[in-house]
């Protein structure tokens, strides 16, 4: 193995050990415990060959509502969800088989990238990881979680300390990133966003952290 190849970005080395996924769900209301998940996506971080983040791939699902979960007509309003449309129940998966899917998809990437685990990336994260929890424990997929538990990387914070934003239209636009607001509370296009403002803002701010990383003995 040459020398170059020895320097070759790991994310792991970054982050503790933890591969930064972002995510974002849909939801019928704001109570994780009772109002149905309906929409997920995921994005992991990864580093190019350039030594930048970059989005990987991204991982989506419809999801139907779990038996007896709320469905709140303003929150459904809002999103632009319509849990009853015949296209949307073609596509869409129960919880349990949707979170396995995800998650087997997201723990190749996590040791690929020789991380341990994932840790969550949103904007207002804790919602996104109030209810995936809430999913994962309805739906018996706790050993398949690849996310740590309770840390988040939560980028309305960054984006305040970056751009004084904390509104992710506002902070993407800052960034210089095309946002646009028709396609917004769709889970994969706002994950989308969340990705490539993460990714700016990591750029921006540790541009010569990786050097350290990779030359440390």
């Amino acid at each position: 193995m040459t020398q170059e190849e020895n320097k070759a970005p790991v994310i792991s080395q970054r982050f503790r050990g933890f591969l930064p996924v972002v995510v974002d769900v849909e939801t019928a209301g704001f109570n994780s415990q009772t109002d149905a998940l309906l929409e997920i996506a995921c994005i992991p971080i990864v580093y190019d060959e350039h030594g930048q983040f970059v989005p990987g791939p991204s991982f989506h699902a419809h999801i139907n509502p779990f038996e007896g979960a709320n469905l709140d007509r303003r929150s459904l309003d809002f999103i632009g969800i319509d849990p009853s449309n015949p296209m949307r129940i073609a596509m869409a998966e129960d919880e349990r088989t949707a979170l396995r899917r995800i998650f087997k998809s997201l723990n190749e990437v996590r040791k690929a990238q020789h991380c341990t685990h994932a840790v969550l990336v949103g904007h207002n994260a804790h919602f996104d990881l109030g209810f995936l929890q809430a999913a994962i424990a309805r739906s018996g997929t706790k050993n398949q979680n690849p996310f740590h538990s309770f840390s988040v990387f939560d980028t309305v914070t960054l984006s305040a300390v970056m751009f004084g934003q904390t509104v992710l239209a506002r902070a993407c636009i800052q960034a210089g990133i095309e946002f646009d607001g028709k396609e917004a509370h769709s889970a994969l296009y706002d994950t989308q966003k969340t990705a490539e403002l993460f990714c700016y803002i990591l750029n921006k701010l540790s541009p010569h952290l990786l050097d350290t990383l990779v030359t440390e003995p």
